[in-house]
Order: C-alpha cells, then sequence, then structure tokens
C-alpha cells in the first residue's frame, strides 16, 4: 500500500511541475529511479525509446511504464491518472480564465518566461539522454556506433528530402540498426 501511495504522490508531483510536455518529466523520473530504485539510468532510456515509439503522449507512456514496472496492473493505472490529474483540473481552471484575461500584459509576461524555463527542463532532459546513449556503462568511454547513428539520424531529418518523411519511420530506421548493431 505504502508503495502504491507513494507512486501517486511522486507522479502528482511529475505532472505538476513537469510544465511543457512529456520530455519535461524526464528530470523527475530519473530522480525517481534514483532514490526509490524502481529503475536504472539505462532503464530509464529503454523507456523514453518505448514511450516514444508507442501511441500516445510520452509522459503518460512514461507514468504507465513506471507504474507497470513498480507495481503492476494497479500501478500502471494509478500513475497514469496521478500524472494527469492535477494538470487537467489547472488546464480547465486556466482555459477559462486565459479567454478572459488573454490580453492581460501581467498574462503576457507570465507566458514570456514561462517558455525559457519550459524549454531549459527539456533541454535538460535531452542532454540527460544523449549523455547516457553516448556515455555508456561508467561513462568514461564514447560509445561511437550509437554516436554515428545519432549523427546520421541527425543528418537525415535536416536533409530536405527527407525532412518532410514522418518520424516514425526513423524510429523504426533506429529500430533496425539497433537489432543489426546489437547496440546497447
Amino acid at each position: 500500500m505504502t508503495l502504491l501511495l507513494t507512486l501517486c504522490w511522486e507522479f502528482l508531483l511529475t505532472g505538476l511541475f513537469a510544465v511543457g510536455g512529456g520530455l519535461a518529466t524526464l528530470p523527475f523520473l530519473s530522480q525517481m529511479g534514483a532514490q526509490y530504485m524502481w529503475f536504472t539510468q539505462e532503464t530509464l532510456v529503454n523507456m523514453v525509446a518505448v514511450s516514444e515509439s508507442t501511441p500516445g503522449p510520452i509522459g503518460i507512456n512514461m507514468a504507465t511504464y513506471v507504474g507497470y514496472t513498480v507495481a503492476g496492473v494497479p500501478g500502471s493505472v494509478l500513475a497514469t491518472f496521478s500524472v494527469v490529474l492535477l494538470p487537467l483540473t489547472i488546464t480547465l481552471v486556466i482555459a477559462r480564465a486565459l479567454a478572459r484575461y488573454r490580453q492581460s500584459p501581467l498574462v503576457n509576461s507570465t507566458f514570456s518566461v514561462l517558455r525559457p524555463a519550459v524549454t531549459g527542463l527539456i533541454a535538460a532532459a535531452a542532454f540527460g539522454v544523449i549523455r547516457l546513449v553516448l556515455l555508456p556503462g561508467d561513462g568514461n568511454e564514447i560509445a561511437w556506433v550509437n554516436l554515428a547513428v545519432l549523427a546520421g539520424i541527425f543528418v537525415l531529418t535536416q536533409i530536405k528530402p527527407t525532412k518532410k518523411l514522418h518520424p516514425t519511420l526513423f524510429i523504426a530506421l533506429g529500430a533496425v540498426l539497433g537489432m543489426l548493431l546489437k547496440l546497447k
């Protein structure tokens, strides 16, 4: 019972403070894994890969995955519900108020400060994942094959003819390369 309450509390906080979308949940998940030993950083990277590859918002997918890993089906349901409860409630309240006060200088200045804060959270999460992918294990040796795959897919997404391809194709390409190269 204590495990489920802890899971609920952590995902309530994650949902409340992970402003900006699913990738903003990564710092919270990283801290959860370290504090409660529910999963390793390597498992977190795998969860990101699975969550990005499956339909739905990444934050909700991650909550479902972690909840299931920690406490099975009840944990997945509780974590998923917990991560969406407060943001949904706050969004409904703000939507009503925003329609009324959208032109307010206070509202506009609040959004102008929130954007860089959210960008910083997402950048921190992205750099954390990149570090785990490029410096696996003890972090002393660069995974050159992983770096080559990262660079290759990055270049492909920047070239005009391939820029318009659906992201699912790049995810599938990464999965195939991972199987062929037996990446960690």
